[in-house]
Order: C-alpha cells, then sequence, then structure tokens
C-alpha cells in the first residue's frame, strides 16, 4: 500500500523546485557573509539547533563577530533528501546521520568535498518492533516492514546493516534491505503505536523510540545502536561543503560557537531544555517523556563526534563507500573541537 503521499508529495515539490533552482545557478552563486541555511529532521537528537534557534544563538555570536546572520531554517526527512538539498545548493548546513554524512563525503571526494561539521550529540537508537515474534532481527520474515528515514543511505540503515553483517556475514550486510522503507519517523511512530499496518518494526530516534515502547504494549525492542556500535556514538551530525566553510569563516564560527553553547544550556537546564524542544517543534510529546531522554545517562550533548569511524570501515569494507578513511579527520574537517573525536 502507499503509505502518506501528501508528506512525499511535498517532498517532492520542494526537492524539483530545488532542483530548478540549481539548474538556473541561483543557489550556487557566491553568497555573501551572514547568511545561514539549515536543514534538520525530526527527534530530540536535533535538541541543539532548536536551542540554538530558540535563543537566537548563532545571531548573538554573529554579532560578537560583527556580522549580522540571517538563519533559515527547513525541515526535511531522511539523508538522501538532507544530501540532494545540500549538493544542489539549496542548503548550507545538513543534519542527519553518519551514514548519510560518509555517503556524501566519499560522492564528494575531491569536488565539493563535503565534510562533517559537528556531532549533535550521543544518544541510543533503537529498533522498535509490535510483532511478539520478532526478538532478533533473525526472526523478521518478508511479510515484516522496517520503516527507517532512507533506505540505505541512513545512520539507522547502516547500523541494521553493520549488525546483519555480524550476524550473517558481510556478503549479506543489506540482507534486511529488501523489506525496509522510507517513512518519516512521526508516521512510523503512530504505525507501530496503532498497529495493523504493514509496518511491524521501526528503527528511529528519541522521542519517538520510547513514544512507542510507552503507547503499545506489544512493542519492545529488537536492536540497540550502541550494542552494535561498541559503545556510545554520534549517529547524527552536521557537515557543509567545503566551499561554505572557506567563503564564510566568520558565519561558520558562530555556529560552531552556537553550538557549544547550546550544549552547555542544555546540560545545565535540562527542564528548559525540554520546554524549548516542545516549543519549536510544536508537538505533543509528553514533557516527563523528554526530561526522561535529556537526563538519560546514556545521552551526551556534546558536539566533538564519538565512535563514528567503525562505521566507516565497515561501509568501506562492503562496498558502500569507495574512498578508505584513515581517521575521523578525513571525513570531519579539521576544528579544534574535533581533535578528540573518533
Amino acid at each position: 500500500m502507499t503509505l502518506f503521499p501528501s508528506f512525499k508529495e511535498r517532498l517532492r515539490r520542494l526537492l524539483t523546485a530545488t532542483l530548478a533552482l540549481s539548474l538556473l545557478g541561483a543557489p550556487l552563486m557566491a553568497r555573501a557573509e551572514g547568511q545561514l541555511r539549515i536543514a534538520e529532521q525530526f527527534g530530540i537528537v536535533y535538541l541543539l539547533l532548536n536551542v540554538a534557534q530558540d535563543q537566537q544563538l548563532i545571531e548573538k555570536h554573529g554579532k560578537a563577530a560583527g556580522v549580522d546572520i540571517k538563519v533559515e531554517w527547513l525541515k526535511l526527512s531522511g539523508g538522501s533528501a538532507i544530501n540532494d538539498a545540500l549538493l544542489s545548493g539549496s542548503v548550507d548546513i545538513a543534519g542527519a546521520g553518519v551514514g548519510p554524512l560518509l555517503t556524501i563525503w566519499d560522492r564528494t571526494y575531491g569536488r565539493q568535498n563535503v565534510r562533517g561539521v559537528a556531532s549533535l550529540g550521543n544518544f541510543p537508537y533503537y529498533l522498535v518492533s509490535n510483532n511478539p515474534k520478532v526478538k532478533t532481527i533473525a526472526d523478521f520474515s518478508d511479510k515484516d516492514r522496517i520503516a527507517l528515514p532512507a533506505v540505505g543511505v541512513s545512520v539507522q540503515s547502516r547500523v541494521l546493516q553493520l549488525a546483519s553483517a555480524k550476524l550473517w556475514g558481510d556478503a549479506q550486510y543489506n540482507r534486511l534491505d529488501k523489506i525496509s522503507i522510507a517513512v518519516p519517523h512521526p508516521d512510523a511512530t503512530a504505525a507501530i503505536i496503532s498497529g495493523g499496518t504493514e509496518i511491524t518494526g521501526h528503527f528511529g530516534n528519541p522521542p519517538f523510540q520510547e513514544q512507542e515502547l510507552a503507547g503499545n504494549p506489544n512493542a519492545h525492542i529488537v536492536l540497540k545502536s550502541y550494542d552494535v556500535l561498541g559503545g556510545p556514538s554520534s549517529a547524527t551530525v552536521l557537515y557543509a561543503t567545503e566551499k561554505f566553510r572557506k567563503d564564510n569563516p566568520k558565519t561558520y564560527r558562530a555556529f560552531l560557537d552556537a553550538l557549544e553553547e547550546a550544549a552547555s544550556f542544555i546540560r545545565a537546564n535540562p527542564d528548559k531544555a525540554a520546554d524549548i524542544y516542545l516549543k519549536v517543534n510544536k508537538g505533543n510529546t509528553d514533557r516527563k517523556l523528554l526530561l526522561q531522554i535529556i537526563k538519560n545517562p546514556e545521552v551526551q550533548f556534546k558536539i566533538a563526534p564519538q565512535n563514528t569511524y567503525g562505521l566507516a570501515e565497515f561501509m568501506h569494507r562492503v562496498g558502500a563507500i569507495k574512498n578508505k578513511p584513515a581517521s575521523v579527520k578525513d571525513y570531519f574537517f579539521d576544528d579544534p573541537h574535533v581533535q578528540g573525536g573518533s
């Protein structure tokens, strides 16, 4: 059956307009310092951006550097859509998983040279199922469907592929791709909670995975990203082209400083951070649940990437990317906060 056509149609029209503009050359023209277009997705993993937006931290640090920054915010779903927007010149900063970053880093190597700017923190991602028969990923059948932001591209999809490779061997790393479908997190969450659709699994992120576990007695965790990756890891990151970083040093620096301040704010003010999330996203997420996520010891708000290289190594090993990075510094810009990254 066709799921959620209205969202897909909106996305199709957006990308069509984006590509048309890129063909005309408008977005690719030189942009003056002080303009910043940010593409984000859904979930509390984008809380650093939510705080920066609500508190106008980017504008604040821009003024300190002598630049009036105009910030535009765009919300998309899936690493493929995010990467298309970045390459077409429609956005300057892209927010997506480590999987999409590695894909676009490899694709633009030696050309646009897209690299990571910062992490949005460490968050455990859960693969949740409402099918009582599914206890491990080996229990999924052809009758099941696993919802992901982007099949074969999103970090959830890549983590699932890594787990599959560990279970069945590298030759079958993409074994579960055939039963995976691209669905935005809010829609996939509704499907898991209500039941009765083809979607019986959802590899999501906070707070959607927690909502599913609370909203359906049959919902249970099948897989945890931290278990697959060997510990806390930066699943969601921000990235940009080399040209944007080079041509807009003050804007770029103000953005990083804003992220640092946002991370400090969240760590010191979890209650206020939860209220900001609710305000910016205009959702009905339970505030108590949000606070549980923000205060979860496994969740760490910081901008230095952590434990991303294992996924990069795996993607090269199975041929998902052609270029093999020697370290995290190959696919992240060489900024001070990356020095201790991994």
